[in-house]
């Protein structure tokens, strides 16, 4: 689903509201180095395709993040437009209707 990423977008206004939950942007950043899921946000963007993605941090926490791929002349870059920690209830519900993952 992802092509090769050559770097992340970042900007004051996406880096403030990514930050605000707790999450460092390098914590952001290493959840797509390790295994993720990712899924569709249909209902949330009419302008661009934006995704939805669940990958744990460093520390093992689940992170619920959501994105969107961009291009840059030959380049994608992901930009982050969320990130936050998930809930207990997140992740139960996440692993049941993901059972394979």
């Amino acid at each position: 689903m992802l092509r090769r990423i050559a770097a992340f977008e970042w900007d004051r206004g996406n880096s403030i509201k990514c930050q605000k939950h707790g999450l460092t942007l390098s914590a952001i950043e290493s959840c797509f180095a390790r295994p993720i899921l990712i899924l569709p946000d249909e209902n949330h963007s009419q302008t661009e395709e934006r995704l939805r993605a669940i990958a744990r941090d460093e520390d093992g926490r689940h992170v619920f993040i959501v994105f969107a791929v961009r291009s840059r002349g030959r380049q994608s870059v992901i930009r982050p437009i969320s990130a936050r920690y998930m809930h207990a209830k997140e992740i139960q519900y996440y692993e049941k209707e993901n059972p394979n993952v």
